[in-house]
Parts: structure tokens; C-alpha cells; sequence
């Protein structure tokens, strides 16, 4: 981990905290929320010593990265900004990408957006969800899952940052990590967080040092950037209307765990498994569901994972 050198570079009006390490074909890694860049630290090791340049900053309102104030710069459109600007800033001309949770997301926006940047993509947990003209993202949750789904809850500034300040931050996040159940997350008002239990026993894949490393970083910048992507999803979704039915035109892979949350929402499988999948996706040439693993599987399952991310960017 100390040959991991650290950096930081001014991208779209803002300075991006960046780690990386490697030489030769350069490979961008998107963490989510709630995670930084350390979240591919097993990558990041594995990769490089396969002759690749990794680099992963910490996304925009997270860990050393600035964090806007204003909830509405935390836009598809910002995101795949601030990576473009590091890209130009590198010198870079165009990367392979990869992306879990949030960053998965960001990775679809970004090779909607900007196609002659990506070389190929790997992505982990969210699929490509493509955009529904007829209905805002958030009123499909509240239809879906009511008013208690966490990404609704979310949305109101302030509001969840409360409820999460009332708990020691390594426990919360413990909380979040270790989740095994693929149920849809739901925390309601009158119970809020006062039912949270104690985390189990902290398995193999990460450790005591880990959890400090992630609760020191929310400790110092707090959980409003993040928390801000989700309440910019309608945002986003009115933004890019004009990509409506646009295919994802990069070769793609893609990795889910068979507990993860993501993989259980109604007619994520099916949309998966029985062509559509395929159909906004053209190019996608795999999809890897892994037994047994949940959400947070970059680090569940470092290992499988950077021998995935190698065996198919090897190939371009």
C-alpha cells in the first residue's frame, strides 16, 4: 500500500484527491457511496503489477476531494466533468473504466456521454438502467418501494445527516459493509437508525484498520457529498433527456454478486438475463454472477475480482 502514490489535481473548478500506481495502459476506478478510493486498494495492487496505470480519486464531496456545497453540482454532468478534466489533466486520452455502486452508475453516464474516452468498461453491481421518458427515477422508487426506500429518504438535505450523526461512524459503516441482505434497504422515520445492531464479527476481507481508514475520512467530510448524488438523480435524469434510447457503445462486463441488493430489485434479473440487457448494451461481452457475495464485492472478493478486471481488459 505505500507504493501507492498520492496526488492532487484541479479538474472542473474543483481539486480531486487521487491515488494510483503503475505504469503502461491507464485503468480509472469509480468507488460509491459510501466509500472512497481505498475501496480498490486490492485492485489497484493487482492490476499494476500487471503493467497497467491505475488511478482512482475519490469522487467529487468525497474523502480529500472538494465538496461543493450547493446539492445541485453533484450532477451526472459535474461528475463525468471532473473525470474528463482528470483525464485531460493526466494527459490521458482514453482509459479503461471501471466502476461499482455510484461509480457504476457514473461509468454509464460517462460512456453515454463520452465514448471516445473508453477504451472498455467493467462493471460491478448496478447494470445499465436505460432512461424512462415517462417517469422520474425517485417517483418509480416511491412506487416500487414507498416513501421509507433509502434513496427517498435521502433526498431531503440535512435530514439523514442527522440521523447518521447520532452513531459512531465506524459502526455505521460496518452496518452498510457487512449487509447481506438483499432486501430493499428502508429506514422509516419513526424508527430511524435506534434499531441498529451491533455489526457482526468483521470477516476476513476487512479489517479493524480498513473501517478506521473509511470512518476517519466521513468523520472529517461528512456524508452530505455523497448523499448528494442521490439527490440529484431527477436532476440528472431531466439533463439528459437528449440521450433517451442511446445505446452504451463500448465494450462492456459485467459483475454482480447474487446477494446484492441491486441484483434483487423487480425486473433487474430478468432485464439482466433475458435480453435487454444485451439490447441497450450492444457490445456487452460477458456478465458474471458471483454465489455467495454481496454488495461490496471489490472487496469481498478482491481477488476474483482484479482476475476478472484483467482477463477481459487484457484482451483490447
Amino acid at each position: 500500500m505505500e507504493k501507492i502514490e498520492h496526488s492532487t489535481v484541479s479538474t472542473n473548478g474543483i481539486n480531486m484527491h487521487v491515488a494510483s500506481i503503475g505504469t503502461g495502459p491507464p485503468v480509472l476506478f469509480l468507488h460509491g457511496f459510501p466509500e472512497l478510493w481505498y475501496s480498490w486498494r486490492h485492485q489497484l495492487l493487482y492490476l499494476s503489477s500487471k503493467g497497467y496505470r491505475c488511478i482512482a480519486p475519490d469522487l467529487r464531496g468525497y474523502g480529500d476531494t472538494d465538496a461543493p456545497p450547493s446539492v445541485t453540482s453533484y450532477t451526472a454532468f459535474h461528475i463525468v466533468g471532473d473525470l474528463v478534466g482528470l483525464l485531460d489533466n493526466l494527459g490521458i486520452e482514453q482509459v479503461f473504466l471501471v466502476g461499482h455502486d455510484w461509480g457504476a452508475m457514473i461509468a454509464w453516464q460517462f460512456c453515454l456521454l463520452r465514448p471516445d474516452r473508453i477504451k472498455a468498461l467493467v462493471n460491478l453491481s448496478v447494470s445499465f438502467y436505460p432512461r424512462n421518458p415517462k417517469s422520474k427515477p425517485l417517483d418509480g422508487y416511491k412506487a416500487l418501494f414507498g416513501d421509507d426506500y433509502y434513496i427517498v429518504r435521502f433526498q431531503e438535505p440535512g435530514e439523514i445527516e442527522e440521523a447518521f450523526a447520532k452513531f459512531d461512524t465506524a459502526k455505521l459503516l460496518k452496518n452498510f459493509y457487512l449487509s447481506r441482505n438483499p432486501e430493499p434497504p428502508r429506514f422509516p422515520k419513526e424508527t430511524e437508525f435506534r434499531g441498529l445492531p451491533d455489526p457482526p464479527t468483521l470477516p476476513p476481507w476487512l479489517s479493524e484498520e480498513d473501517v478506521k481508514y473509511y470512518a476517519t475520512k466521513f468523520d472529517q467530510k461528512g456524508f452530505t457529498g455523497g448523499l448528494n448524488y442521490y439527490r440529484c438523480i431527477n436532476l440528472s435524469w431531466e439533463l439528459t433527456a437528449a440521450w433517451t434510447g442511446f445505446p452504451i457503445k463500448v465494450p462492456v462486463k459485467f459483475i454482480v454478486g447474487d446477494l446484492d441488493l441491486t441484483y434483487h430489485i423487480p425486473g433487474v434479473k430478468e432485464y439482466i438475463h433475458d435480453g435487454g440487457f444485451k439490447r441497450d448494451v450492444p457490445f456487452l461481452e460477458e456478465v458474471v454472477v458471483m454465489e455467495g457475495v454481496a454488495h461490496f464485492i471489490n472487496q469481498e472478493k478482491p481477488d476474483e475480482v482484479s482476475a476478472h478486471i484483467y482477463d477481459f481488459i487484457k484482451k483490447f
